[in-house]
């Protein structure tokens, strides 16, 4: 009898044979069983994972860089819930920046203890480096994250919420270095000033999305700038609480940014109807979300407009506009199709009605989240009798103890 010989399979693959079938494993967790079948397979699950997610550490960091030498992602963010923990080091980077050679994304946030020396060191050894979020490490200044932006020509994403120490500098940094740069977080940096932003327009032209909630010192000269020198591109501006900003900016984005899908003016209060008008024709077909609470010289005319010139708006906050009442509803007229609006706020609105929730929600089938807080005229009592047939998934706020939705926060 003829004996029959047993084929290895690791005898009859090669590597790149054993990474191909790999890569058509769907989930992590069916890739990490890959990994226990033999030393070979773990090698090279290790070496062909892309995302990882870790606690900081050197001695672990190098093990981590020794196994994952592919990594393109890695997440050492630390949540606020364990701020006790001393968390990433400037150390910790150094080992980083020479071990994670191919890292395209660093996450940072919360990272309190990093300072600029380690900033140096992600700038000098992570020159493929594509999107950084640093936010909230308090200590870091224009000199350690202009070092990133030298080493890191590549950069597309980069956030600062938070980083009270940042200024100009910064700006300009990226304006010379980084042309590619897309998304831009700062949040909380009260030193950037319009200086920075016309220095930041004149050499990042492709920016789509511009975080500069609580920025209070820019103002309409800045913010025009970028409108204008990005004008194919903005997607997404916040500026939130931003009070120096007035009709200036609103026109120039009318004027300029067509393709603008999100805008957040709250706390805007210089902002007037007609601005807003001319915004709501020019945006008409891409505007998705709207926040402008506390924009106190919105009225009527201009929430009309909105609404009938916006038919693809899926969010709209105007709480705190006291001047809007039922009448900026009315000419929602019955032969229009129906709006999208999935999440409206109209919170702190004395002149608002049942009568315009009624007229709301009869052209709004998506309507996902109402907010009608401290709005005298409506009730839950009220809405129930007059017999509103709200979308099913709909959930009405009349007392702050639904949970708000992120969109617009």
């Amino acid at each position: 009898m003829a004996s029959t010989s047993i084929l290895c399979i690791n005898d009859a693959l090669t590597d790149d044979e054993l990474r191909s079938i790999l890569a058509k494993v769907d989930t992590d967790k069916d890739k990490e069983t890959f990994g226990l079948v033999c030393k070979r397979w773990l090698r090279l699950q290790s070496t062909e994972r892309k995302k990882l997610a870790a606690r900081a550490g050197t001695h672990m960091l190098r093990k981590m860089a020794d196994r994952f030498t592919r990594l393109v992602e890695l997440d050492l963010a630390q949540s606020v819930s364990r701020s006790f923990f001393p968390g990433v080091t400037d150390s910790d980077l150094a080992v980083v920046a020479n071990g994670f050679t191919c890292l395209r994304v660093l996450n940072l946030h919360n990272c309190k203890g990093i300072t600029d020396v380690g900033m140096k060191a992600i700038g000098d050894g992570l020159s493929l480096l594509q999107s950084l979020d640093v936010s909230y490490c308090r200590k870091l200044t224009d000199k350690g994250l202009s070092a990133v932006a030298e080493g890191c020509c590549d950069l597309r994403v980069l956030h600062l919420a938070g980083c009270r120490f940042v200024s100009d500098g910064i700006l300009e940094a990226l304006s010379k270095n980084c042309h590619k740069l897309e998304e831009l977080g700062l949040q909380g940096c009260i030193n950037i000033t319009d200086n920075g932003l016309i220095n930041l327009g004149s050499g990042c032209k492709q920016i789509k999305f511009l975080d500069l909630n609580k920025c209070s010192n820019v103002s309409d000269a800045g913010v025009s700038s970028i409108s204008k020198a990005c004008s194919s591109s903005l997607k997404t501006l916040k500026l939130l609480d931003c009070y120096k900003i007035g009709d200036e900016t609103i026109l120039s984005l009318a004027k300029f940014c067509d393709n603008l899908e999100t805008l957040i003016i709250g706390g805007c209060r210089d902002v007037s109807d007609d601005a807003i008008k001319s915004l709501a024709t020019a945006c008409r077909t891409n505007l998705k979300n709207l926040r402008m609470d506390w924009c106190l010289n919105i009225s009527d005319s201009s929430l009309s407009c909105i609404l009938s010139q916006c038919r693809n708006l899926e969010a709209l906050d105007i709480a705190c506009c006291e001047e809007v009442s039922d009448a900026a509803f009315q000419n929602i007229g019955s032969g229009e199709p129906g709006l999208n609006l999935k999440i409206l706020k109209v919170s702190n609105c004395p002149k608002i009605t049942v009568t315009g929730i009624g007229i709301l929600v009869g052209k709004c089938a998506c309507l996902e989240y109402l907010d009608v807080r401290s709005c005298p005229h409506i009730t839950k009592a009220g809405l129930d009798e007059a017999g509103f047939d709200f979308p099913q998934c709909c959930k009405v706020n009349f007392n702050g103890s639904i949970s708000e939705p992120i969109e617009l926060l």
